[in-house]
């Protein structure tokens, strides 16, 4: 009687389970589907539009032009509108030479790998992070720090496309399309200024090393990384259609540049020109000699030919980081609080009082995060028990929890 009664029962026309052993049934003309079921299906369907959505089903008109590019950056980076040109054109580029066709006209647009100059703190990780939520192509970023030649500790050059594989599910035509950026580029400058006779395992061995993928070429690449996976299989991937995007500060690079506006000064009209220079932002005259100067090598330099440089953040800038932004920090800790409930609020003096520190401990934009998590650490600690339904930041309250929390030390982190 009982298997009698289950034969009898609806069931999910694709896993077999009947309606008592599911959260629902759903009906349809042909039978029935179950809650489970159709949450896989989903998922299944996303999956498949996701990795179908590559270059290959874009065409020129879908795509975002410089403009709409910049107009995505400006809702969530303040500022530093020559770096969000130069960015925009050149990921714009990148995807026109992707969609370009052989009309036999043996014209062939060359990328145009990019790097960008500028203080810690400045956004240039903040930018690349951004313009990789609006992008129809994989990318990834990487740091440079870690990387050394083959045969020591370290990851080798190519683990950056093992990252970009990664990204594109292992789909190699799709990697091959992607977008890379390498941050603290300027970690792995030449140590002195005379060529290495010797390895210099982490500095212009590695530049060395970046040559092929910058260049274009075809690269074996170990899809789990080197090292702890010798025996497995290499994957051959093309770089000729990888767009690199370089970021580094280039700590002290300021003074390379002061001295190569210095050197012709001669006459009187080389007085008044070196006048005009502005000596608060010096990185707005960097040029390719100056990374010369630097470290890197000619080589890595030449195969990076889009030099733009970040502006250095004054208050305004800073203050508006701290509340205007989509994804603003202050944003962030209102967020958090209404999970709970909380309407978060801080008076205006408080928002002057967070700028002043991170100018007076030169911490940049980054620091603005240390600094108003300190004032919060208690508050984010006491008030989920506390039931309260507001809070607000007063000036005295965020001078007293800074001062608890020794804000100097932030100096040194």
């Amino acid at each position: 009687m009982a298997d009698s009664t289950r034969r009898n029962k609806n069931r999910c026309s694709f896993c077999g389970r009947t309606e008592d052993e599911v959260n629902f049934l759903i009906t349809g003309m042909y039978g029935f589907i179950c809650d489970d079921c159709a949450r896989q299906a989903y998922d299944i369907v996303q999956e498949t539009q996701r990795k179908s959505k590559g270059v290959s089903s874009l065409n020129l008109d879908e795509l975002p032009k410089p403009q709409e590019i910049k107009a995505f950056l400006d809702q969530y980076v303040i500022g530093q509108d020559d770096a969000k040109r130069y960015l925009s054109v050149s990921v714009y580029n990148h995807y026109k030479r992707l969609l370009q066709k052989d009309n036999g006209d043996d014209v062939e647009i060359e990328k145009s790998n990019i790097i960008m100059v500028g203080s810690t703190g400045t956004g240039k990780t903040l930018l690349a992070r951004t313009i990789a939520k609006l992008l129809h192509v994989p990318f990834t970023i990487v740091d440079a720090t870690v990387l050394t030649e083959a045969g020591y500790v370290g990851e080798d050059i190519e683990s950056i496309l093992t990252r970009l594989l990664q990204v594109a599910d292992y789909n190699v035509a799709e990697a091959e399309r992607g977008i890379v950026f390498i941050d603290e580029i300027d970690k792995i400058a030449r140590k002195g200024d005379n060529p290495s006779i010797t390895r210099d395992v982490s500095g212009e061995g590695v530049q060395q090393g970046l040559l092929k993928l910058l260049e274009g070429s075809v690269v074996n690449v170990p899809p789990q990384g080197g090292r702890k996976h010798p025996e497995q299989k290499m994957i051959a991937v093309n770089t000729k259609n990888i767009l690199f995007i370089c970021g580094g500060a280039f700590d002290g690079i300021e003074k390379k540049i002061a001295q190569r506006l210095n050197t012709h000064v001669v006459g009187y009209n080389a007085v008044r020109n070196t006048a005009s220079i502005d000596k608060n932002n010096l990185m707005q005259y960097i040029s390719p000699q100056d990374l010369k100067s630097f470290g890197l090598i000619p080589e890595i330099i030449g195969r990076l030919p889009v030099l733009t440089y970040l502006n250095p953040l004054n208050r305004t800038a800073l203050r508006a980081i701290l509340t205007e932004p989509k994804n603003s920090i202050i944003r962030q800790y209102v967020k958090l609080f209404e999970m709970d409930n909380v309407k978060l609020s801080f008076e205006d003096e408080v928002y002057e009082y967070v700028v002043d520190k991170a100018i007076e401990y030169k911490l940049g934009a980054r620091g603005l995060r240390s600094i108003v998590e300190a004032i919060m650490m208690d508050a984010m600690y006491e008030i989920p028990s506390e039931h309260a339904d507001s809070f607000v930041v007063t000036l005295d309250y965020a001078k007293k929890q800074l001062e608890k929390a020794n804000v100097a030390r932030l100096q040194n982190a």
